[in-house]
């Protein structure tokens, strides 16, 4: 059992390239009196970038080649500008507009519950009229609920 603990051991040192020996030698920034790795977050980066150049020029240059090689394995693509949506659900997916359809409206009544029903409003998108807009007036003029469920079709719960 304590052989195999040794191999295991030994296989995690080869593993990593640096043996760290302690105490460790921190090196401090002169101008914002941080770390250097942690320069970059002070507010006088400029003058803490301008001081390492000056004063360790060594690091300064192992520094922007690390930055440099980060830079490098970063993928530029197609999709590095758009951003991925994090909060709430899938949105509302517009319809585009189409030039020949016949501007109708129509009204319908459908069963929610055996007593219950909702009116079912379709079509306002071929009038240029925005269905949230529309989905809060119908709520407000008629004292109930309503709500956008499709990209052209609003939901009007109906008083019993």
């Amino acid at each position: 059992m304590a052989e195999e603990d040794s191999d295991v051991a030994t296989e995690n040192r080869t593993k990593t390239d640096k043996k760290i020996e302690y105490p460790l030698e921190v090196q401090y920034c002169g101008v914002c009196s941080l770390p250097l790795e942690y320069c970059e977050y002070s507010s006088d980066h400029a003058k803490c970038k301008e001081w390492l150049k000056e004063n360790i020029p060594d690091l300064f240059d192992a520094l922007v080649n690390q930055a440099a090689d980060q830079l490098a394995d970063v993928d530029v693509g197609d999709g590095a500008g758009k951003k991925k949506q994090t909060r709430g659900g899938k949105g509302v997916v517009r319809v585009p507009k189409k030039k020949n359809v016949t501007k109708k409206v129509a009204l319908s009544r459908a069963q929610r519950n055996k007593k219950k029903y909702v009116t079912v409003v379709t079509g306002l998108g071929t009038f240029d009229i925005d269905p949230k807009k529309a989905a809060k007036v119908f709520a407000n003029k008629y004292s109930c609920g309503s709500s956008v469920t499709g990209p052209d079709e609003i939901v009007i719960q109906e008083m019993s």
